[in-house]
């Protein structure tokens, strides 16, 4: 059977009331663990991307390794771990971003990427944005060229691909 779209979709198990209530939790666990799923959701994010010229994938934290590693292998790109902070060895950027309550922040390699390298960054799910903007600011404060960014997921009530409108090419599987 070839997996579409829709059985990808079927594979994400919904959670409601975590991790509090009123939040439905899409799990992809469930999708992970099955290998033509997995393939079909890789192969989709690497066809969105397949005409721009990528030098590195930048996967956040932590599902965004997940995916950025087979990405970055099949566009033929290197891979650089977007981290939470005190977390990579060398020296390093961060760039802070508001939480429901505080803030938080995340880092990269100053030497990460260099003046004009093509970046694709790479997540698991768009929800209010704040990660993935703050993956684009630092990004952008390399001097690295921003492409674009890929989910698997978009919670599209929560109006996170509002604040990535300077982030170049945006993509998002599957949208609830």
């Amino acid at each position: 059977m070839i997996t579409t779209i829709d059985n990808v979709k079927d594979k994400i198990r919904s959670i409601p009331d975590f991790p509090k209530k009123g939040i439905i939790f899409r799990d992809i666990t469930t999708a992970l663990k099955d290998p033509e799923t997995l393939r079909t959701i890789v192969d989709y994010l690497c066809n969105q991307f397949k005409d721009i010229k990528i030098d590195y994938v930048a996967g956040i934290e932590s599902r965004g390794f997940i995916f950025g590693m087979p990405i970055a292998y099949h566009l033929n790109a290197g891979f650089v771990p977007v981290r939470k902070p005190n977390k990579l060895p060398a020296e390093t950027i961060s760039q802070e971003y508001e939480l429901e309550y505080g803030t938080d922040k995340i880092e990269i390699h100053k030497d990460a990427f260099g003046e004009g390298d093509n970046v694709l960054i790479i997540d698991d799910l768009l929800a209010t944005g704040g990660t993935a903007e703050a993956a684009c600011k630092l990004v952008k404060k390399t001097g690295a060229n921003l492409v674009g960014v890929g989910f698997l997921i978009e919670l599209e009530a929560l109006n996170g691909r509002e604040k990535l409108k300077d982030c170049g090419k945006i993509v998002s599987m599957l949208k609830y």
